[in-house]
């Protein structure tokens, strides 16, 4: 089984007991890069054999806020640097993963930015994150249009030894749907054209997740795999506005039981998303 790691946003801000910021996690590559080595590094010295770069928020969505839009090529550079110099001073061997998150407000499929709009901001990121990474992970995608968007990205400026995974996010119920409401089976048959190399759920709810790896393991033989949240996420939630996540109740026990049942069913991939901290990962390490 792969390791990924866990939360990058959270587990800033829980270090720093600060409240987050409109640039959310990209606010520490201005402020505080050496926190963003600490965290990649916890992750790894807990056993995760993936880290993430600290990408999610440095696209103009979130830099615009703070009028740091001219920093976002600068920002992106620092993140992968940051994860290969932690990467590459490990004696074992440890993959990058470059970060490619919504383009505007995660699990909100009806905000998704335009095809033209899209794509060369999506290009932009793998541009500055080709010479850092040995995975792109398109992560958190709601709808088979954002799959689209960033597949097509991909297809035009990845370096061809550049693994490509592709993770969609759920609605958090028993019906295994995108937050879009379109079926995995169709979101799958759209995908398979541009060929990824592991299909994965994130920052969803565990008992979504669970069906939606039944529905995977049906549908290739490719890896697969799931990084849950800890956080259910309503409907009209955005970074900014005052609807309010609510915790759900995942002790890292009960994320352990998740764990052994997702191998069961198929899973080779998996790792921890919001709020999902070095002790997550540390337990998968430990039974594996």
């Amino acid at each position: 089984m792969i390791i990924l790691d866990g939360s990058m946003g959270n587990e800033l801000l829980k270090r720093t007991n600060k409240p987050s910021s409109g640039l959310w996690s990209a606010q520490f590559l201005i402020d505080s890069p050496n926190l963003v080595k600490e965290v990649h590094q916890a992750y790894v010295d807990v056993g995760a054999q993936v880290i993430t770069t600290n990408t999610y928020s440095t696209i103009p969505s979130y830099l615009q806020k703070e009028n740091k839009t001219n920093l976002m090529k600068d920002l992106i550079r620092k993140a992968g640097a940051i994860a290969r110099e932690v990467a590459d001073n490990n004696n074992q061997e440890i993959l990058v993963a470059g970060s490619l998150p919504p383009l505007d407000e995660s699990y909100r499929p009806d905000l998704v930015p335009e095809e033209k709009e899209s794509i060369p901001i999506y290009e932009e990121l793998i541009d500055e994150l080709n010479s850092f990474v040995d995975i792109f992970l398109c992560e958190t995608v709601s709808s088979i249009a954002e799959t689209s968007n960033v597949l097509k990205a991909l297809k035009n400026k990845a370096k061809h030894d550049k693994k490509i995974w592709l993770s969609w996010t759920l609605l958090e119920d028993k019906n295994a749907r995108l937050r879009s409401k379109e079926t995995i089976e169709d979101a799958f048959q759209f995908a398979g054209s541009f060929n990824p190399d592991a299909y994965l759920f994130n920052c969803t709810d565990p008992i979504a997740i669970t069906e939606g790896i039944k529905k995977l393991s049906n549908l290739t033989d490719k890896p697969i795999g799931c990084y849950p949240n800890i956080f259910g996420v309503p409907l009209d939630w955005t970074l900014d506005n005052d609807v309010q996540v609510e915790p759900r109740n995942l002790s890292v026990k009960q994320f352990l039981e998740y764990k052994n049942l997702w191998e069961e069913l198929g899973a080779s991939i998996i790792g921890g998303c919001c709020g999902l901290g070095p002790d997550y990962i540390a337990a998968i390490s430990e039974n594996s």
